[in-house]
């Protein structure tokens, strides 16, 4: 088949790349824009098959075949509260695919003439220093959601100063693998890579994994890309493009989401603990908490005109998302108006909560953002948090100074009433306290989120 027919092919595969990316941005149209992306790749795989000097047939396939069942098996066997791990596992695969990838061309070009063109040189080393440190990085921030690392940020005395000279060193054996074309040089270089992926993840805390899987993501996407030059091959040029534009996107409204900029996400250290313990003192109304009973609580539910259920990353742990639908479901049929409020960066992965609602199966037109929920939370009679924290933290709107002032939040506090069910009193990933749990409106529900929920339905059935 001749190129021109190839390129053709994959210029439809990257339409169709398109079309799935824009419809995955609604919960309505994002199950049909996986199955047109899905489509698309399929196209791109398969055309590639008709490129004459392509050989080693039952390798590629072999590959194919060890890929699909991993893939499928661990999708299947995957649970929802650990798709952000998975999603940054294979983030990480694919920027190390693409550095080995660089290695390999890398061996096979340089001594054809001695000298590489400067286009296949500079794929090859973008491609091997990007890819290595998305690899690392992605294993890294899958350590910390995994908890096989510390969620907090991991810091030493001058670790800025330490990466900057790495980055430095970097950029040395950049020019020397450039001019003396030896694959020690590129070996060096990919482990220099690959440390510094780890040392930039290790200081990023918990509460902004969203922000750095969709940084990550994007390092891959330009590392496939740069691959794609030195290939020669155009699905991978506009594939990776895509992804490292629509990562880059991401990154930056996860950013506008956690209300600080992308240099303070990356080099602040967000996530420790608070420098003193006066995050409590600062909390506002009588410092009591107060608790009430799932009856208690069932009562206040069932004679609401408007109740908004706000999820968190403890309802994704407790897996609790179908018990919540079953508790909104109740409440519609009293007449209730029921609506659930997301915030941008809720859980550990951007959607995370439209992902784990809509395999609950809540109606789309019941998921509100947050700017489009907030204006209602002054008519909304109870506002139940689920397993969240900062993303209703009112210090992020009253309290300068504060780790998580400026961050843009979810206006729970103005609401009529408020009930969180959480398991303690524990900070987030912030490590700050909560005023909003010692608020007079707010009652708490100390409980597992789906043994709480559970007991809430059987209540809310007896009124």
């Amino acid at each position: 088949m001749s190129r021109t027919w190839i390129d053709v092919a994959y210029l439809a595969a990257a339409i169709l790349l398109i079309i799935g990316i824009k419809r995955l941005s609604h919960p309505r149209t994002a199950r049909s824009g996986n199955w047109i992306a899905a489509v698309g790749m399929a196209i791109a795989v398969g055309f590639t098959f008709a490129i004459e000097e392509l050989d080693s047939y039952w390798l590629i396939l072999t590959g194919i075949a060890v890929g699909t069942v991993v893939g499928v098996v661990t999708a299947r066997m995957v649970q929802m509260t650990a798709i952000p791990q998975m999603v940054a596992l294979f983030n990480g695969v694919g920027g190390g695919a693409a550095a080995l990838i660089a290695a390999a061309e890398f061996h096979r070009l340089a001594p054809q003439d001695g000298r590489l063109d400067s286009d296949e040189l500079v794929g090859i080393l973008f491609s091997a220093v990007v890819g290595s440190v998305s690899f690392w990085g992605s294993l890294v921030a899958f350590g910390k959601l995994q908890e096989v690392l510390p969620g907090r940020p991991i810091v030493f005395p001058a670790q800025n100063a330490i990466n900057a000279l790495l980055g430095m060193g970097l950029a040395a054996l950049v020019a020397l693998t450039a001019t003396a074309e030896n694959g020690i040089w590129l070996a060096l270089l990919m482990v220099g890579a690959l440390a510094l992926g780890f040392l930039f993840v290790l200081p990023i805390g918990g509460a902004d994994m969203p922000v750095v899987i969709s940084l990550l993501n994007a390092f891959t996407g330009l590392a496939a890309a740069a691959t794609g030059f030195v290939l020669d091959n155009t699905a991978l040029i506009i594939g990776g493009t895509l992804v490292g534009a629509s990562g880059t996107l991401l990154t930056i409204l996860m950013g506008r989401g956690m209300g600080r900029p992308l240099r303070q996400t990356l080099f602040g250290a967000f996530g420790g603990a608070p420098e003193s313990g006066g995050a409590v003192a600062a909390v506002g109304g009588d410092g009591t908490v107060r608790t009430a009973t799932p009856d208690d609580i069932a009562f206040m539910l069932a004679y609401a005109r408007r109740v908004v259920f706000v999820p968190g990353y403890g309802l994704a742990v407790a897996q609790a998302q179908h018990d919540v639908r079953n508790l909104g479901d109740l409440l519609e049929e009293r007449g209730v108006d029921v609506r659930y409020a997301i915030h941008p960066v809720a859980g550990r992965m951007p959607g995370h909560m439209n992902v784990l609602l809509a395999e609950a199966n809540v109606p789309y037109d019941e998921l509100f953002e947050m700017e489009e929920i907030n204006p209602e939370f002054p008519q909304t009679d109870v506002v139940v948090v689920v397993g969240a924290n900062d993303v209703v933290n009112p210090a992020a709107r009253s309290q300068p100074g504060n780790p998580i002032y400026g961050m843009p939040i979810l206006d729970v506090d103005r609401a009529q009433n408020v009930v969180v069910i959480k398991r303690s009193l524990s900070p987030g990933f912030a490590g700050v306290d909560n005023p909003l749990f010692y608020d007079p409106k707010t009652v708490m529900l100390f409980d597992d989120a789906k043994a709480a929920l559970e007991k809430l339905v059987g209540s809310l059935k007896a009124v």
